[in-house]
């Protein structure tokens, strides 16, 4: 049970970081169909929202906003994954995009290029870029706890679900590590991309004026850059 002091500074929290939401679930739409409405990315936010200013422990290291916006990405993202929008055949070829990545950067030692995966895949320049773009819809891994940069966010994610799997807590962070280990070793384009879109939050038109391409090229580096790490993390994701 909440004393009134406690409830009165949940309430002030949501108060002060509703505008949050509605950052998040419009910065979340410039990568998912049209199909899914920001109003309902909104509600889900809320719930995430509400559920941080319950769950938060001033004091414990992570800012309240860096942990409510794990939280909400959190609750809109699995809003988006029950609506089940995305077809099985985006899941299929993502699964040949790494699959194919892998294969080629295992032969050659080096980043696979964009016209390596499409002739790996016998499909032409624009077939590929068009799978890219269609697998740009999905979320390949939780970005957003990879945004915390040692401020406590990954303690606090941690102490919420897993305190009592202390198993599952060190395979998480070990996980963690590597992933970030690998996005360090993604080509530098990729690596920008990444970091404007995720750590910046910039949309992909900002980040196609700074790089000086359109944006729909954004979404295919994007893409690529994901389905590189999903390629080079596939014993992880198999584990």
């Amino acid at each position: 049970m909440y004393n009134e002091k406690e409830t009165r500074f949940a309430e002030e929290l949501i108060v002060k970081h509703a505008p949050l939401v509605k950052r998040i679930a419009h910065h979340l739409m410039a990568r998912l169909p049209a199909s899914v409405v920001v109003d309902d990315l909104i509600q889900a936010g809320m719930i995430g929202l509400l559920e941080a200013a319950k769950k938060f422990e001033n004091g414990r290291g992570a800012s309240f906003e860096t942990y409510a916006g794990i939280r909400i990405r959190g609750s809109m993202m699995d809003e988006v994954r029950k609506g089940d929008w995305v077809p099985r055949s985006v899941h299929r070829n993502a699964r040949r995009i790494a699959e194919a990545i892998k294969a080629i950067e295992s032969r050659t030692g080096s980043d696979a290029s964009d016209e390596e995966v499409a002739a790996e895949l016998k499909m032409t320049l624009d077939e590929y870029f068009g799978c890219l773009k269609d697998s740009n819809v999905g979320k390949l891994f939780s970005w957003e706890e990879l945004n915390d940069q040692g401020d406590g966010a990954e303690h606090e994610i941690a102490s919420d679900s897993l305190t009592d799997r202390p198993a599952d807590a060190a395979a998480a962070s070990a996980f963690k590590h590597a992933l970030i280990g690998e996005i360090d070793g993604l080509p530098e384009r990729e690596k920008l991309v990444l970091s404007l879109y995720y750590e910046e939050e910039m949309n992909l038109k900002e980040i196609g004026l700074i790089l000086e391409v359109s944006e729909s090229r954004v979404s295919q580096i994007h893409s690529q850059a994901t389905m590189r790490l999903k390629s080079r993390m596939h014993e992880w994701i198999e584990a």
